[in-house]
């Protein structure tokens, strides 16, 4: 079948993201991608060869952990605006803290468009987008807009980062807080 990899290829594939995941949750996402070639028992050129930059192996990682980020963000239109609001918060920070530093790296894909992050990126962005018009009109909320969000979920993924969990939900309650009508 012209086009489709080899079975080689595939299952090069598959062990490069199985250890490039362990690399990053234990090292952020700017661990040396030499490390995860080399923990997949194959050379850095194959891992180039599959992932030409830090980013199209970023997003191959993320494609099935935003597919379902975005599903949820489909289920929310049956709460309440506002809680649909705050529950997808809760969900981009966690996701976005995935691997330390990898918020660093969404928040710089929706601008650039040479990304491999940016098509998700803008997808998250135009979901935010609709919970949050949803919750203004509803009345739920002051009036805000979705780089507001962006960085405040930006800035609590980097919390869960660098502190705890813990620390980062109570930085997303205050902020969401100060948002309600």
């Amino acid at each position: 079948m012209p086009g489709r990899p080899r079975a080689d290829a595939r299952a090069n594939r598959a062990r490069l993201l199985t250890e490039a995941d362990v690399v990053f949750r234990a090292q952020g996402t700017g661990a040396s991608l030499e490390a995860i070639a080399k923990r997949a028992g194959l050379a850095i050129g194959t891992l180039y060869g599959h992932f030409p930059t830090r980013r199209a192996l970023l997003g191959a990682l993320m494609a099935d952990r935003n597919e379902a980020l975005f599903a949820a963000a489909e289920a929310l239109s049956d709460q309440p605006p506002a809680e649909a609001l705050r529950t997808w918060l809760t969900l981009t920070v966690a996701h976005a803290a995935t691997y330390s530093g990898l918020a660093t790296h969404l928040a710089q894909g929706t601008d650039d468009v040479t990304s491999e992050l940016h098509a998700s990126c803008v997808q998250m962005d135009t979901l935010s987008d609709t919970l949050l018009h949803r919750a203004v009109e509803a009345g739920a909320i002051h009036p805000t807009t979705s780089a507001d969000l962006n960085t405040l979920t930006t800035a609590c993924a980097w919390a869960r980062e660098h502190t705890s969990p813990e620390q980062a939900d109570r930085l997303l309650d205050l902020a969401f807080r100060g948002m309600l009508v």
